[in-house]
Order: C-alpha cells, then structure tokens, then sequence
C-alpha cells in the first residue's frame, strides 16, 4: 500500500487501520505477534505517524494490546473472555433479530439468501479466509431492519475480536455443515416472519459455535503448552 499525495493523513490511518485489521482477522498476524511500528511504516511507505493512530484505534477495538517492553501485540484472549463475549453476542444479537424479524423485506431475505449462497460455496471449498467476512455479511443483513445502529455497531466489534478464532475453529472441527444447515434454518424462520422460533434458533446458534470454539481452543492450547 502506497501512500499518496493527494490523501490527508487521516485518509492513510484509515487505510493503515483497515487494512491491519483485516490482516489480524485473516490470520496473518496471530495473536502475541509483535507489530513494529517502524516495519509496518515502511512496508506501506508512510510516516510512523498514521501507524500509531491505526494501532491505537486497534487498541481501543480489542484487536491490538500495548505491552511495556514490547510495544503494540496482536491481542490474545483467554478462554474466560472469548466466552464472555459471545455471551455479550448471544444476547444483543438476539436481541436485534427480535427486532428486526418483523421488519424484513422481501429484499432483506433476498440479499441474505444471495449472501448465505456464497458463504455456503465458500464452505465447500474450504475457502476459509472469506468465511468471516460472509458470516458476518449474512447476520448483519438479518440485524438491518432492527433499526439499532448503535447496538450493530458493537456487535461488529464484538464479532472482529472472536472472528479470528470462529474461522480455525470451523476448519479444525469440521463443524462447517452444521454451520450451514443452521443458517439456512435461521433464514427461513426468518423468511416466514417467526420471531420466537429465529430468535431460539438464533440464541443456540451463537452458544452452539461458543461451546465448540472453546473445546477447540482448549485442545489446541493444552497442545502448545505440552
């Protein structure tokens, strides 16, 4: 990425941060990765300026930690906090799908289904690195209609800090067409206007995920530390 002259330096934080992000949700940077400033400022040819704003504002969406002696690190979080935030999620996305539900449009449910169709494809490919992004793609157009900017907004903050993890835990549980068949489940309680049966399915579907991330995470880690 090369800066221009013809952007402000707010324009480059934006694009340092976004870009950053993506690079810490894809599994490129993995948690505990160093991240140094003056690396990063010269692989995308800006000042030292614009890296710091993109880390800082990393910092403050829980993707990146500032740690004495060592600077900005990808963040790591503990089994407890991983759980705890999809407990956060269960009950606001829950929440926004009570709302919304009624207020669907037929172009709703369209647009989630072309969305749904892809990440399926995505699935049986294997291609994990846009598991995320659909995901996250096809819950948020469900949540729309809720007419709740404010909570969306934290969902997808919340959804950033355990994306990372949801992707390897699908691809290393083999949990993919369980996934799918509940999505698609979601989507047609959703189609036929039923609230209490898309919110059930719903609030089992985030607690579902949660349970198998943690077996996941918990085996992968007792691994590493043996």
């Amino acid at each position: 990425m090369v800066a221009s002259p013809r952007f402000t330096r707010r324009t480059i934080t934006d694009q340092v941060t976004e870009d950053l992000r993506e690079r810490i949700l894809s599994g490129d940077f993995l948690a505990g990765t160093q991240l140094r400033q003056d690396a990063i400022a010269t692989e995308y040819n800006v000042s030292r300026i614009p890296v710091r704003e993109a880390l800082q504002r990393l910092d403050a969406e829980g993707l990146v930690s500032f740690q004495p002696h060592k600077g900005a690190i990808v963040a790591q979080l503990s089994l407890d906090e991983i759980e705890e935030l999809f407990e956060v999620r269960r009950l606001l996305e829950c929440e926004l799908l009570r709302h919304s539900v009624p207020r669907l449009s037929a172009d709703d449910i369209r647009a989630a289904t072309e969305i749904l169709d892809v990440y399926d494809d995505a699935l049986r490919a294997g291609d994990i690195a846009r598991w995320g992004d659909l995901n996250r793609q096809f819950h948020e157009r469900l949540y729309q209609a809720s007419n709740r900017p404010k909570t969306l907004e934290i969902v997808r903050t919340i959804g950033n800090n355990t994306v990372r993890f949801t992707r390897a835990q699908l691809a290393l549980s083999g949990a993919t067409e369980q996934a799918e068949r509940e999505h698609h489940d979601i989507l047609d309680a959703c189609r036929s206007g039923n609230v209490a049966l898309a919110v059930s399915l719903l609030d089992r579907h985030i607690s579902d995920s949660c349970k198998s991330l943690i077996e996941c995470l918990r085996v992968a880690r007792a691994g590493n530390d043996a």
